[in-house]
């Protein structure tokens, strides 16, 4: 007689069970996406400090600061006797501009200065990044900084891997020369979902939306992509291309994502780029 309300009972108590483990998982998700949303830099950037007086000692390059609003950015600038005009490079999301200047060689070759920032926290710079409308202030701020004094004369924007997504942004809202991309990305939002599928959209606090700038950008597009790269998909570049078909894309079979400017291929393909860009003509 007392089995039939054993057994409801039986079945109130594991959906009872079921219903605590649905929501434990749900609240963990949560936890997890509140831990992402909080901590996003630190999972995105990777920034080696410098000491306050360390000297770069590199030949012919003068360091420069640069005041944005909370903090001093350091920059590099390398220069040479009549040069063609300005490479303005935008570095990855780790190290610092020891690490990616290590030899100016190539733009001694190519008749070009160049002119590098560390974002906030990296190297010698001061702070640190707190937004994407602020690394994107910084950036427009450092252009400022040193375009007036290259006018008449062509100004490249080269922008490799996090650098990329900073460079499209740039060369919509500025005037250069020529727009070159290095391991580039479609979207932070894409990125995510290919190594972290599991993270919704919403909780990407820098989308980096590379796509949806491109479309207005009016300078020339030259981009290159490690067809072995395991971080950044080349699948990245394709979309990019796929936008803008009038852009050129340079597929180097072997290259990675690290290894990409160890190529000869590489360096032959962007000294025949720069040897071939024009002033921009436009005001």
């Amino acid at each position: 007689m007392n089995a039939a309300p054993k057994a409801r009972t039986s079945r109130i108590a594991g959906w009872h069970i079921a219903l605590l483990v649905v929501l434990g998982i749900v609240l963990l998700y949560a936890a997890l996406i509140g831990l992402m949303l909080a901590r996003q830099e630190s999972a995105l950037f990777f920034p080696v400090k410098l000491a306050p007086d360390f000297q770069f000692n590199k030949p012919d390059v003068i360091e420069r600061q640069i005041e944005v609003p909370g903090a001093t950015l350091s920059a590099l600038h390398f220069r040479q006797p009549n040069a063609k005009g300005l490479i303005f490079f935008l570095h990855g999301n780790a190290g610092n501009l020891d690490i990616w200047l290590p030899g100016t060689d190539f733009y001694r070759h190519a008749g070009y200065d160049l002119f590098m920032i560390d974002y906030r926290g990296f190297g010698k710079s001061s702070g640190h990044i707190g937004s994407e409308t602020e690394l994107h202030a910084d950036v427009l701020t450092a252009w400022h900084s040193i375009a007036g004094e290259y006018a008449g004369r062509p100004i490249v924007i080269y922008g490799r891997s996090l650098g990329s997504g900073l460079a499209v942004k740039l060369a919509a809202e500025v005037e250069a020369a020529q727009l070159i991309l290095v391991s580039s990305y479609s979207s932070f939002v894409q990125l995510g979902q290919d190594h972290y599928p599991w993270i919704p959209a919403f909780a990407t606090r820098y989308p980096m939306r590379a796509d949806e700038w491109l479309a207005k950008v009016s300078e020339p597009i030259f981009m290159i992509h490690g067809a072995l790269d395991p971080l950044v998909s080349v699948k990245h570049s394709q979309q990019l291309k796929a936008l803008r078909p009038d852009a050129e894309l340079l597929i180097l079979p072997d290259a990675g994502h690290n290894d990409i400017h160890t190529f000869p291929a590489y360096t032959e393909a962007l000294m025949v780029k720069l040897a071939g860009v024009k002033p921009n003509t436009k005001p």
